[in-house]
């Protein structure tokens, strides 16, 4: 629930301090010249890539992204796989890696405990006998429940942490499988209830149909009662502050008191982040049958374990999760799903060794070097700003001079000597004590000040962050590679792929939620009432814009929505496409501007930025991602975001006469 603006950003350098001769980066079998760039410029940079990746059985989307994701699931794996094949000390890192990494790969043991692991949660729930019971339960309970706590800075405070609450409790997650009316989000119920039935018969339950009935029911008063995808982008709505006794006032049906106990924590003070939701699971405590609330919990237990018990319970799942309601074939291989589970479990012990093994230290340095010059460029674009006053400049200049850098991995690693794996216990019961262990070390920042060099990432991820709490880009070692940096190639190609990145990170800070934070990381307004008027404006281009694409038949993309990874994407390219112009070393060397492979400069420039959004997608996952993914679809982070890049226009000769052509008044300008 940390709240923070995930993008996929990668790793760089500087190369112009480097003498060698540099290729142009661009692979031209990525390309599909039989489509010109004109006409649909995605599939003319994109194409070519397409084709020679098609979509295997195991993916609903297959991108370049994945591909480096692949590659370092792979290194990862190696390097557990060296420590699983050992014994060693017990309590030892090593120990724990590999044990775990064992217990996930053994499938045998596991179909022959069945559904055994979940028999003492299942009997505790069915233990409940009054409702007097719950708010112990609740508290004590990390299997089930109606809403979530976490610990995270406070908004309005960014320097101290305090406990935060979110809507939870229906496993879709997004409100609108429970409402819509359209025909394939009523076949995605009518599954799920399958589902569901399916679930409760394989663990013994009676009047299984009965039983999913009524947890669809009651998914579907939470889902009713929560706040949709474009509310919760909302900071000030998703920010409410008060004691724990205004609390109580709040929510009567619960004893704060005995839930906090429970959890073994003492709050002073708590943010509701969705008080309409929150208020309705306690109305739902006090007025839903006991019976069914029952069943509701039970229900959470099995579907929550679902992957970590039999094959056949394992299948069932992946049956309605991966097939109907993403449209994969086939699971990923077990070893994957291992690798992912340590990583997820033990991430920074591995992030350790993984970049002891694959991140040269110098990178660190280089890709600092980087970003301070994106960050110079971002100055210069904000000063030059012709709709924003002077006084408003000067708080974003602040802002962005105030950014926090985090590169490569954490100066300071976590310690992992009390979380116990143990090879004699089954896998879902090692499991639930990572998850304790995981609980507990964040609510051990409860109230404390926060902790500036906590990483919200592992070292090996492929993926990176901005957080406007604390103010910081941080990008991680793991996705500092190929599409996004290539060692060998000229600064067009990494500028317009690692630098276009970095600056979306930036742009995050400045985007319709980030600029509701000043350089503190405090939820406090630093515009003038006529500039912040001028950005509504201009944002709303960007949305208006993304509304009218039509994604699937009858489908539209959703702007509202995206339109912070919408502002950063158009962001990245405008700072990056200026930094690139800015760059000394460049203007020094003139054959570094001049045509290679038959492209320009600029034209390799926005061919490295499309490249790293190439992929397949299926149709399932098409409409899954529009419900879910603040970001836009691959194809629209290309033909959606570069027809409002002067840039772009000049570099491949795109006239009125194009389909993806935009007149000049209505292009976004923002940044």
């Amino acid at each position: 629930m940390k709240r923070f603006f995930i993008t996929f950003l990668a790793m760089s350098s500087i190369l112009t301090a480097l003498a060698a001769p540099r290729t142009i980066g661009i692979r031209t079998e990525n390309l599909d010249r039989s489509v010109a760039p004109q006409e649909d410029f995605y599939q003319y940079a994109c194409g070519g890539w397409m084709r020679l990746n098609p979509l295997t059985p195991e993916y609903s989307r297959f991108g370049s992204f994945d591909q480096l994701a692949l590659r370092n699931l792979e290194q990862v794996n190696g390097l557990i796989q060296g420590l699983a094949e050992h014994k060693h000390a017990a309590g030892s890192v090593e120990q724990k890696i590999g044990d775990l990494y064992n217990l996930s790969m053994d499938t045998a043991r596991r179909n022959r405990e069945g559904d055994a692991p979940l028999r003492r949660s299942l009997g505790g729930i069915a233990t409940i006998s009054s409702r007097a019971q719950l708010s112990q339960r609740l508290g004590e309970a990390m299997e089930y429940g109606l809403w979530a706590m976490y610990v995270d800075a406070d908004a309005m405070n960014s320097s101290l942490n305090i406990l935060n609450e979110a809507q939870a409790g229906f496993a879709l997650g997004e409100k609108e499988y429970y409402l819509d009316q359209d025909e394939h989000t009523q076949m995605i119920r009518r599954e799920y209830l399958k589902y569901i039935e399916k679930m409760f018969e394989t663990f013994g339950f009676t009047e299984p149909a009965t039983r999913a009935q009524t947890v669809l029911r009651m998914e579907t008063r939470l889902a009713t009662a929560a706040l949709n995808n474009v509310e919760l982008r909302d900071p000030q709505t998703n920010y409410n502050k008060m004691t724990i006794d205004s609390l109580q006032q709040l929510v009567p049906e619960i004893d704060w008191q005995v839930y906090f106990r429970a959890m073994g924590i003492q709050p002073t003070c708590i943010s509701v982040g969705q008080v309409r939701h929150l208020q309705e699971a306690g109305h739902m405590l006090a007025d839903e049958p006991l019976e069914d609330l029952k069943t509701l919990f039970a229900w959470q237990v099995m579907d929550g374990a679902a992957a970590y018990l039999s094959d056949e319970i394992y299948m069932l799942s992946f049956n309605f999760y991966g097939r109907i309601l993403s449209g994969r074939e086939e699971p990923s291989p077990l070893w994957k799903r291992a690798v992912n589970i340590v990583n997820g479990t033990l991430g920074e012990a591995v992030g350790q060794m993984y970049v002891k093994q694959y991140f040269p230290e110098e990178n660190k340095a280089r890709m600092l070097a980087l970003v301070k010059n994106l960050q110079r460029a971002l100055g210069e674009r904000i000063s030059n700003l012709t709709w924003m006053s002077d006084e408003t400049k000067q708080k974003a200049l602040e802002k962005l001079s105030a950014f926090t850098i985090k590169i490569g991995y954490p100066d300071k690693w976590r310690d992992y000597t009390d979380l116990r794996i143990d090879a004699r216990d089954t896998y879902y019961m090692n499991l639930m004590r990572a998850a304790k262990f995981e609980q507990d070390y964040s609510l051990s920042f409860l109230e404390k000040p926060v902790d500036k060099q906590k990483w919200y990432m592992t070292p090996q991820t492929v993926n990176a962050y901005y957080n406007p709490s604390s103010n910081e880009i941080c990008f991680p070692a793991g996705i500092l590679q190929y599409p996004f940096f290539d060692m060998s190639a000229d600064d067009a190609f990494n500028y317009g792929a690692i630098g276009v990145v970095i600056g979306h990170e930036m742009t995050h800070g400045f985007d319709d939620q980030g600029c509701q934070f000043d350089k503190d990381g405090n939820m406090l307004n630093w515009w003038t009432d006529e500039d912040k008027q001028r950005f509504d404006e201009r944002t709303k281009v960007m949305a208006d814009f993304f509304d009218a694409i039509e994604v699937a038949p009858g489908v539209h993309a959703n702007g509202a929505f995206t339109l912070g990874e919408n502002i950063a994407d158009h962001g990245g390219l405008q700072v990056s496409y200026q930094a690139f112009l800015n760059n000394e070393a460049a203007k020094a060397k003139k054959d570094r501007l001049k045509t290679k492979g038959g492209f320009t400069p600029a034209q390799r420039f926005f061919l490295a930025y499309a490249n790293v959004w190439a992929g397949n997608i299926r149709p399932e996952e098409i409409l899954q991602r529009t419900k879910s993914d603040p970001h836009s679809l691959g194809r629209w982070r290309v033909n959606g975001a570069l027809p409002h890049i002067n840039a772009w226009y000049d570099a491949f000769g795109i006239t009125p006469a194009s389909p993806m052509y935009v007149a000049p008044q209505k292009r976004v300008s923002i940044w």
